[in-house]
């Protein structure tokens, strides 16, 4: 246990506190934007991402991945704060993380095995979209030098790396820059112009929540809801930190995770939350790795806001939307561009049609699920196609080979295969090259069968495998 523990947050100590680190400033204005489009206080963002990110870094799954409060979330809360009050969020967060804890036992993780790779990278680009057009608004009104403070910051990121990799380039650039704000008084938004930070920690709270049938019919779609969009955020993001470190993780493990750790949001005044793709994507870029690093990115958010927090309020925002311009350009699959007329066109639909949505909506579950939807038709009308090759044999006897898969989208086609009026006496079905899947392809070669016999003829079926042939026996 304790080798697995070792194993799980001390082999990369140095690059994780200071990737942590790196993820906790970047944070902050994340979590108050959020609080925001969630009609809340900004501590309530800033409580949840605290917490959320410790919690998860003993329960996920995913090692290095980020968890906070995210604006998916935050968009589908709104309604219910504005109409019945915070109580009623901190209750439907608890109830999100029960619906998600139950989802992981259910083992609904596995289902991230169905989304195609056409749309895994849809969703990527559409991150990528997202996130820089989330930076535009900082634009509005902007003087030149807010324009100067993000191409510095732009400059140190990829600059520094030129001459060393010690620390993480987007930690060196939010210092420098803030220096440099502070000190010669620049005239620029700040992290304390977005919203009120208050020194004051989390304590527990049971929601001020009337138990009821009708109250839990309030919350209960809305914390499905957020299970979904949740479990499916968080999904995606691991799949892509497990092809960018080269690691496998956990999936149903990762969905428990946070599942507890939405539980624990709630009752500490905070709201449900999931994985974060910008904010890990800047963990891994700056070499973040284990669940030290999730922990620390916590921790020291906790520490800038209660020991630190006149100081964060000084950050000038133009570093911080330096430093999610490179989470953008490093997040966009820019090699889809160059590949995109290589694969098949259908493919290549798939994935534009899910970064439309994706950037249409604002909602990353919606466009997933629509990516996957159109796939699974595509699929469907690939495979819904059958054929039959016919011979003679010496006896007389029609032989039809089938070939193609036997389901309820073929059942049509199936029996409309053959020749029953001028067939011979008998007539052998070859399934070899077929396989038998539902009860639809049972209830076609029934009704074949059944044909040929109303004419007085012998039907012989082969080649059937060893599930085909179970399937058939259980539906006979």
């Amino acid at each position: 246990m304790y080798g697995k523990w070792k194993d799980s947050w001390l082999f990369n100590v140095r690059k994780d506190v200071l990737s942590g680190i790196t993820v906790a400033l970047a944070l902050i204005p994340e979590a108050i934007a959020f609080s925001i489009l969630a009609g809340v206080d900004p501590m309530v963002g800033l409580y949840a991402s605290f917490i959320i990110a410790i919690v998860i870094s003993f329960t996920g799954g995913r090692m290095g991945m980020i968890s906070a409060a995210t604006g998916a979330m935050a968009s589908l809360m709104g309604p219910l704060v504005a109409k019945y009050g915070i109580e009623y969020l901190f209750a439907a967060s608890i109830l999100t993380g029960i619906i998600q804890y139950l989802m992981g036992v259910f083992k609904f993780g596995k289902f991230i095995t169905f989304i195609p790779h056409s749309v895994v990278i849809g969703f990527v680009n559409a991150l990528a979209i997202i996130i820089f057009m989330a930076q535009l608004p900082s634009f509005a009104g902007a003087n030149w030098q807010m324009y100067a403070i993000v191409a510095g910051t732009l400059v140190i990121v990829y600059g520094l790396p030129r001459i060393t990799k010690a620390v993480p380039s987007a930690l060196v650039a939010i210092i420098v820059m803030t220096i440099i704000s502070i000190n010669l008084h620049l005239d620029v938004r700040t992290v304390g112009d977005m919203g009120e930070i208050t020194q004051t920690l989390p304590f527990f709270h049971i929601p001020d929540f009337h138990l009821s049938l009708q109250a839990i019919g309030v919350i209960l779609p809305i914390s499905l809801a957020l299970a979904v969009v949740g479990i499916t955020e968080s999904l995606m993001t691991a799949t892509i930190v497990d092809e960018m470190t080269e690691t496998k993780s956990d999936k149903n493990k990762e969905v428990r995770g946070q599942g507890i750790a939405n539980v624990f949001s709630g009752f500490f005044g905070g709201m449900a939350g999931c994985a974060m793709i910008g904010q890990t994507v800047i963990n891994v870029k700056s070499g973040g790795r284990s669940r030290l690093s999730t922990f620390v990115s916590g921790v020291f958010l906790l520490f800038l806001i209660m020991v630190l927090g006149n100081v964060v309020k000084q950050i000038p925002m133009g570093a911080l939307v330096g430093v999610m311009f490179m989470v953008s350009i490093g997040t966009f699959d820019w090699k889809s561009l160059r590949t995109i007329a290589k694969i098949p066109r259908s493919d290549a639909l798939v994935m534009v049609i899910t970064v439309a949505i994706v950037v249409a909506t604002s909602n990353l579950a919606i466009g997933v699920l629509s990516g996957v939807t159109l796939s699974a038709l595509i699929f469907g009308w690939r495979s819904a196609k059958i054929k039959a090759f016919t011979s003679i044999d010496a006896n007389g006897a029609k032989i039809y080979r089938v070939s193609g898969q036997l389901f309820f989208g073929t059942m049509t086609y199936f029996i409309d295969l053959f020749d029953y009026r001028n067939d011979p006496e008998t007539i052998t079905i070859d399934f070899s090259s077929s396989h038998v899947w539902d009860h639809s392809a049972v209830t076609a070669i029934a009704k074949t069968i059944a044909k040929y016999e109303q004419l007085g003829k012998t039907v012989i079926c082969i080649g059937l495998n060893e599930e085909s042939k179970l399937l058939v026996k259980q539906a006979s």
